[in-house]
């Protein structure tokens, strides 16, 4: 493609977001085609920046997709295929292999979507990982059992956060677990609960390297918040601490072994209370949701949204793409379900607050400073006064879309 050329984008989007990248990569003249769930037609999607709007029950119903996207194909002649949420990551590598078009394939998608998949990859690359299994052959999953201590986890191999995970005490427990999901069983692994604290690495990669990547911490894990309920918070890591310099390193590894292209990432790692470690638990191919993009834009003026179209379109142009400068400030994401409809946030005025949400049923603020010790203080005040003043609790969603 030469540098003049249009470009055609066609964004998958199985929840709202990445309106961001959809505004930037239409600001770089791209024509920009969008398919969303009905569930989503009503959503503040940037409709002045977006060419064609298409509406689908489910986009990962095959072969509806593909017949849709093919459909489209005989009067668009679409040059690449963005997955804007988790869910669409496996679908984009679908119909990137049936339209022949550059990217990740399906194949190669199940890197960042399979977690049976990317453990396997980052064990072999020797990249510490929870102990593991498939959920295949019973035989195997009593030897796991007999040689893993207990307690485990029963994952789902391509669930989004902590979906569909469930804690399994003793062996006894774990037979009944497989019955209930009958043919769905091959689709879950079994992994060694593995108690500690979690950390994220958010980035962008070209040709496989990082060229930009931030490292926060959990305040809790985020299975433990999803599960049972509480405050979300999570904060920059001083950068210049051994924890930032080991998941930097860590992280560089691990694109290598899962084969990184270019694009967006949100990898999560845990550091063992046992011995200190840093061990793997899941990579996507994907800005991180919950407001973290925000977050890490308020600390850094990096938006990864809008740098990932920039640095698509660059590519499909043939042109080099290069990252702005970047600010270093430190930032803290606090949020969580409110009990009221839209809660009232105004007695959180400290000047550190950059960013309110304004979502039903949620409360949320963004932290940002130059003072990482301040802005920690800040957050660990602001998340007991959110549990006092708006906290809910509702049961887990078991499924995605």
């Amino acid at each position: 493609m030469t540098e003049d050329q249009p470009v055609t984008i066609l964004c998958l989007a199985s929840y709202f977001k990445g309106t961001a990248f959809i505004q930037a990569a239409k600001q770089l003249g791209c024509t920009i085609l969008l398919i969303t769930r009905e569930s989503m037609a009503g959503e503040a999607w940037p409709r002045e920046f977006i060419d064609e709007f298409f509406l689908m029950p489910r986009l990962q119903t095959l072969p509806d997709i593909i017949y849709a996207v093919s459909y489209l194909a005989r009067s668009h002649n679409i040059d690449q295929i963005i997955a804007l949420d988790d869910y669409d990551v496996e679908t984009a590598g679908i119909l990137r292999d049936h339209l022949r078009l550059p990217g990740m394939g399906a194949s190669h998608a199940r890197h960042f979507r399979d977690k049976l998949t990317m453990r396997g990859l980052a064990h072999a690359a020797g990249i510490p990982v929870p102990e593991f299994t498939a959920a295949f052959n019973y035989q195997r999953l009593r030897e796991f059992m007999e040689r893993v201590p207990p307690p485990w986890l029963l994952k789902p191999r391509s669930e989004a956060s902590a979906m569909g995970i469930s804690t399994i005490q003793q062996a006894d427990q774990l037979w009944p677990a497989l019955d209930k999901l009958g043919d769905q069983q091959s689709f879950f692994l079994l992994e060694r609960f593995l108690p500690g604290d979690v950390f994220h690495v958010d980035g962008l990669v070209e040709d496989g390297k990082p060229i930009f990547a931030e490292a926060h911490q959990y305040a809790r894990p985020p299975m433990s918040v999803y599960q049972g309920g509480g405050v979300f918070v999570t904060h920059t890591l001083e950068r210049t601490s051994q924890a930032a310099r080991s998941l930097a390193a860590l992280n560089r590894r691990l694109l290598k072994a899962l084969k990184a292209k270019n694009g967006a990432f949100h990898a999560e790692y845990i550091r063992s209370h046992e011995d200190g470690k840093f061990y793997f638990l899941e990579c996507a191919a994907r800005v991180g949701g919950a407001n973290i993009a925000e977050a890490i834009e308020y600390a850094t003026g990096i938006n990864l949204w809008a740098e990932w179209a920039r640095l698509e379109i660059a590519h499909l142009r043939g042109q080099p793409y290069q990252l702005p400068e970047r600010r270093r400030y430190y930032s803290g994401l606090i949020n969580c379900l409110a009990r009221q409809e839209y809660p009232d946030l105004s007695a959180y005025q400290d000047p550190e607050v950059v960013w309110r949400s304004n979502k039903k049923q949620h409360a949320g603020l963004i932290l940002a400073s130059p003072d990482s010790d301040r802005l920690q203080s800040l957050l660990d005040e602001y998340a007991q006064r959110f549990a006092q003043d708006f906290l809910a609790v509702l049961p887990p969603q078991e499924k995605g879309p």
